[in-house]
């Protein structure tokens, strides 16, 4: 793969493992990113943000944390030193612009009504397809200058926790143009920075919409800019109140929650609401087609096969879209997947099959997540899925030295640090 042309936009956590895994087969990937620090959804997080994931799962398989954390938890300072680490120990630094905006990616030489009936993916089933398509990136700098960067193929890093905020929508006169006071998104506040939320929270009565990490975040970071007795403290004296509502709407004094009579009187409000990571995908495309079929329906996944590839997106790979139960070495196994996929070592099914696998994955996850079936999360079937990935690749899902190990054991990263995927 040394000549091949591959781009991949985003330096996160699946964007570095997927660099890493490429160099170590002879290719030199470039890595675009709009930020000008690596680290994807760490690099911009409230100040009190830890990992919710025990270190021990959340580390690449093999870069193990350094001696000097103990904590159970990093914080994000610590994650991120952790990941420009990693990114310096295996040459992945100097493949990556900082600075560089993929804002729209155009697919060139092979018309859309050919590609749509392609029976195999990219026309042979292979990574790079017959040779007459490419990828053509229209990347963007600081200063607005734009350049075409042209590639063989593509893996989107970019995430699903940022970019795309998801904002509540609200009928005519009681969403947040009848409220006084100010109104915006946890992505907003995240880039801030420490000194300067800190300093518009300071005194303020904020209202917090949300209930997932960033929302708790948040809230415990306002607790300790107006005293520092932390978030559990100030929830037993009352200065935090927790409300559960299905619905809610704004008035000129803050916010009303559905059920109660009286509003929440509020200086700030901040949308803790997630984003649309879909979305985010699909604003990728410039061309119709592919934007009509990047994200599937709101009624199904986001169809790609083993949580990467789509069936009709050709020399397109997708890192990091779909959730586990420990992101960052689910992650870096689809990454090496995709290393050994682009190197010749696997072939794919033909389109119908890829689809048909989708929906059966579509089925699994409609089962086990019922109505959060769209976050693609494969955490209850993740040594499933990781097993299907070992398989491809001609390895031993089998980790474990033992049967009882293999039995009862917990799988980790450390248990894929020797994962070497056969050669043809």
């Amino acid at each position: 793969m040394d000549k091949k042309r591959v781009a991949i936009v985003g330096a996160g956590v699946s964007g570095l493992a997927a660099c890493k895994h490429l160099l170590e087969r002879g290719c030199r990937p470039v890595v675009f990113e709009a930020d000008t620090v690596l680290g994807g959804v760490w690099a911009r997080v409230s100040d009190c943000t830890a990992l919710q994931t025990p270190r021990p799962l959340y580390q690449y398989s093999d870069f193990p944390w350094p001696e000097a954390v103990t904590e159970v938890f990093p914080d994000h300072r610590q994650v991120m030193a952790y990941l420009y680490a990693y990114a310096r120990r295996f040459g992945v630094l100097g493949r990556v612009r900082f600075g560089r905006r993929v804002v729209g990616m155009e697919y060139h030489g092979v018309g859309e009504e050919d590609v749509a009936a392609w029976e195999e993916w990219a026309g042979n089933g292979e990574a790079f397809g017959s040779g007459y398509g490419e990828w053509h990136l229209t990347v963007a700098d600081d200063e607005g200058h734009v350049e075409i960067h042209k590639a063989e193929f593509v893996i989107l890093c970019i995430g699903r926790f940022s970019g795309v905020p998801n904002i509540p929508t609200f009928p005519q006169g009681k969403g947040p143009e009848t409220f006084d006071g100010q109104v915006i998104h946890s992505m907003d506040y995240s880039k801030m920075g420490t000194k300067k939320a800190s300093e518009m929270i300071k005194g303020k009565r904020v209202t917090i919409v949300g209930y997932l990490k960033s929302a708790i975040d948040i809230a415990a970071e306002c607790a300790i800019a107006n005293e520092p007795k932390g978030f559990y403290k100030r929830l037993e004296e009352g200065s935090i109140v927790l409300k559960k509502s299905k619905s809610f709407s704004f008035c000129k004094e803050g916010v009303l929650v559905e059920g109660e009579s009286s509003p929440l009187k509020s200086d700030i409000v901040i949308f803790g609401t997630g984003f649309r990571g879909d979305q985010k995908i699909k604003k990728m495309f410039r061309s119709e087609y592919f934007r009509s079929i990047a994200v599937g329906s709101t009624s199904s996944t986001v169809p790609l096969y083993r949580e990467c590839i789509h069936p009709k997106i050709p020399q397109l790979a997708v890192l990091g879209y779909s959730e586990s139960i420990a992101n960052l070495y689910t992650s870096e196994l689809r990454a090496k997947w995709l290393a050994h996929f682009m190197d010749g070592g696997i072939r794919l099914p033909s389109v119908t099959a890829m689809q048909n696998d989708v929906l059966e994955w579509e089925k699994y996850m409609k089962r086990y997540a019922g109505r959060y079936f769209r976050r693609s999360c494969v955490g209850l079937l993740h040594i499933w899925y990781n097993d299907q990935l070992c398989r491809d690749m001609g390895c031993n899902p089998r980790r474990k030295k033992g049967f009882f190990a293999d039995l009862f054991g917990i799988y980790g990263p450390r248990d894929y640090a020797e994962l070497h995927p056969k050669e043809d």
